[in-house]
């Protein structure tokens, strides 16, 4: 009984694999192969020339975040010269000028922060600028490395049609 079991068993895993065995396939025509290596060296190109787009706007960005930062330090450094400098020319002035002094004082503190708070806002304009311009030049990138895949599948499905 246990030998008539295993026959069984046997032969239905042979079946098993004798059914999932693949059928022969046709060796492909070579204009297919020839379209198809073709298509993988231009899809190729296309990934690397997006991959080099992502990279040069990646870089643009970081500069224009680096040029913000020093140019928000200038101009913070700039308006607290300023700044010190008309105090320290009120705490000079005379008794009698004293409270004139003061106010011209806080008038170009006023002045020189504002101007520092436009080259700030100036400089975050040009990031986001850049970041913007990043973000296009990447989806531009994307969108011809999706055609150029689309296009190569078509040549390799007319070349298999032929």
């Amino acid at each position: 009984m246990n030998k008539l079991l295993a026959t069984l068993i046997a032969t239905l895993f042979v079946g098993i694999a004798s059914a999932q065995t693949p059928a022969p396939v046709a060796p492909a025509a070579p204009a297919v192969v020839k379209a198809q290596a073709k298509a993988d060296k231009s899809v190729a190109a296309a990934v690397k020339s997006e991959a080099k787009v992502d990279a040069k706007a990646h870089v643009g960005v970081k500069k224009a975040q680096l040029k913000s930062a020093e140019t928000v330090a200038d101009a913070k450094a700039e308006a607290t010269a300023t700044k010190t400098k008309a105090l320290a020319y009120a705490a000079k002035a005379d008794a009698e000028d004293k409270i004139k002094a003061s106010a011209k004082a806080e008038k170009v503190s006023v002045k020189a922060e504002a101007k520092a708070d436009k080259a700030i806002v100036k400089a975050h304009a040009k990031v986001d600028a850049t970041k913007v311009q990043a973000v296009a030049d990447k989806a531009a990138a994307k969108v011809e490395t999706t055609a150029v895949k689309a296009q190569a599948k078509a040549d390799v499905k007319a070349a298999a049609s032929k």
